[in-house]
């Protein structure tokens, strides 16, 4: 799987906690891609994951960094960091960052802190089935 390293020409970023990685992800991932000519994933850590939708992810950082760093439409894989959201931007200063449907998350601050990065809404992927919250839920409800 190709890596990349610092500024390439046409990169595409994404920011999720993909804690159940489902068709909705997948969906996302390829609307993204699109956008550029590599994809890069932004894993959220399980801290601010806890911090955002107060309550921790059902699988570690680490294991939902491996399951997406595995699929072949991703370019890279990255873990957020813990203190900035913005550093991993400012890292990697990709083209277009493309947004969920549902992600309200840093918004504004992404836009006032970099004006030149075009900032893309994704369309949602049947959000009434594919939302990792309804498929948790499911499952618990389900046992």
């Amino acid at each position: 799987m190709a890596r990349i390293s610092g500024h390439k020409k046409n990169t595409v970023m994404v920011f999720g906690t993909f804690d159940v990685l489902h068709s909705g992800h997948l969906n996302l991932f390829c609307q993204a891609k699109k956008f550029g000519q590599a994809l890069i994933v932004v894993i959220a850590r399980d801290r601010t994951s806890r911090r955002v939708k107060g309550h921790l992810p059902t699988h570690s950082e680490k294991d939902r960094w491996q399951l997406v760093s595995a699929l072949k439409i991703v370019d890279q894989a990255v873990l957020g960091d813990l203190t900035d959201q913005m550093k991993v931007i400012k890292k990697f200063k990709p083209d277009v960052v493309c947004l969920g449907y549902d992600q309200k998350y840093f918004i504004d601050q992404l836009r006032l802190s970099f004006p030149a990065i075009k900032t893309v809404r994704l369309k949602a992927y049947r959000p009434d089935i594919y939302k990792s919250s309804k498929l948790i839920n499911a499952k618990i409800t389900n046992c």
